[in-house]
């Protein structure tokens, strides 16, 4: 700028973002600290469907699902598959990032190769531990394995190692991994934000698996509620999730879950393990002015009690309807619905990948 200012760094990002998870929201996360502001672009259905496979989520749905998470400060609806310099300007962006993984064409092109040649690129780390793939690979199996201490579940193992795998190798890039959880991970999306006097504190409370765009629809309308809102989310431990859902949920472990929802814009903190009754120590501890539950089912407590009961006795309970009808259920169903495509797409991926692993090999052989 004329005076000398600083001119602010604009930041490209984008993607399907079709089952947006922590990884992606990791991903977002060091996309904005290397700039001022951040641009995502969300392709449409008709553009994956093209060179990925059907998604799970319409457009509509992945588009709210990017602009509920804190560090994006702008969605491109629309964005186009492959990345540009053209789309890099016409946002204005100095560069784009993307994780250090590949993202090939329906061709087998590399989508970043022109950003990259123009030395508009930048990298992030991946996160370990998370993929879609796996995500999806949890879903179809319907076991407990993921998320107990059996390492044997020999069926679990043979079915990660399968998943989606071509007959041929591995691609580093679709495997399956486990997740480690760091104190410095969840400092990194914490707000760290105190309720500040003249906060309304909320409190809800539940499993928040697969963290979606039914439980953003939820948040948002809660959020709404006050004027000054701090939003405290309860996450109850594996154990009593799957206690009450049944079945193998949760799909994502508490560590996991944790991260989703950190990374929502309107949630200010997360109780890690949160009682499944809402206790008066509770209560006061945070100082909760008002509790919300959606319209889902509330399952009794072990004793048979109604796990609201303190803060109705308060009238302090609130029900919020979200006018959104997904659930974890839902996405589970809308997956294995889609399985065989899913399945069929993995093994597409993976081929691509490995095919340009391979020219990368060769490239290194000629060169030495």
């Amino acid at each position: 700028a004329g005076g000398g200012g600083h001119r602010p760094v604009r930041v490209w990002c984008d993607g399907c973002y079709d089952m947006v998870h922590y990884g992606h929201s990791n991903q977002l996360r060091q996309a904005r600290a290397m700039g001022d502001y951040l641009i995502v672009g969300v392709h449409t259905d008709e553009e994956i469907a093209r060179h990925k496979g059907p998604p799970v989520f319409t457009q509509e749905e992945r588009y709210k699902m990017v602009q509920a998470i804190k560090w994006v400060d702008e969605i491109a609806p629309g964005a186009p598959y492959v990345t540009t310099l053209e789309t890099l300007d016409k946002y204005s962006c100095d560069f784009c990032v993307h994780g250090d993984d590949i993202t090939l064409t329906i061709d087998g092109k590399d989508t970043y190769e022109e950003v990259k040649t123009a030395g508009r690129y930048r990298e992030c780390k991946r996160t370990q531990g998370v993929s879609t793939t796996d995500l999806v690979g949890r879903m179809l199996l319907m076991t407990k394995a993921h998320h107990s201490n059996i390492d044997e579940d020999l069926d679990y193992r043979k079915h990660t190692d399968n998943f989606g795998k071509g007959p041929k190798g591995h691609s580093p890039w679709t495997g399956v991994s486990q997740f480690l959880q760091t104190s410095q991970k969840i400092i990194q999306f914490a707000s760290g934000k105190e309720p500040q006097p003249g906060d309304t504190i909320i409190y809800v409370a539940g499993a928040f698996d697969l963290f979606h765009v039914g439980h953003v629809d939820f948040l948002e309308k809660v959020h709404q509620l006050a004027e000054k809102p701090y939003i405290i989310a309860g996450l109850h431990f594996d154990q009593e999730v799957n206690r009450y859902k049944g079945k193998n949920y949760p799909i994502m472990n508490i560590h996991e879950r944790t991260l989703s929802v950190l990374a929502c814009r309107y949630v200010s903190e997360v109780v890690i393990g949160a009682p499944y009754a809402v206790t008066a120590d509770l209560l006061d501890h945070f100082r909760v002015t008002l509790v919300c539950h959606g319209m889902t089912e509330v399952v009794p407590d072990k004793d048979g009690s109604d796990p609201y009961e303190e803060p109705k006795q308060r009238g302090i309970f609130q029900l919020v309807d979200s006018g959104s009808n997904l659930t974890t259920d839902l996405i589970v169903q809308r997956i294995i619905k889609n399985r065989l495509e899913f399945e069929a797409r993995n093994q597409k991926k993976e081929a691509k990948e490995l095919a340009v692993l391979e020219a990368m090999r060769r490239l290194e052989e000629e060169k030495h």
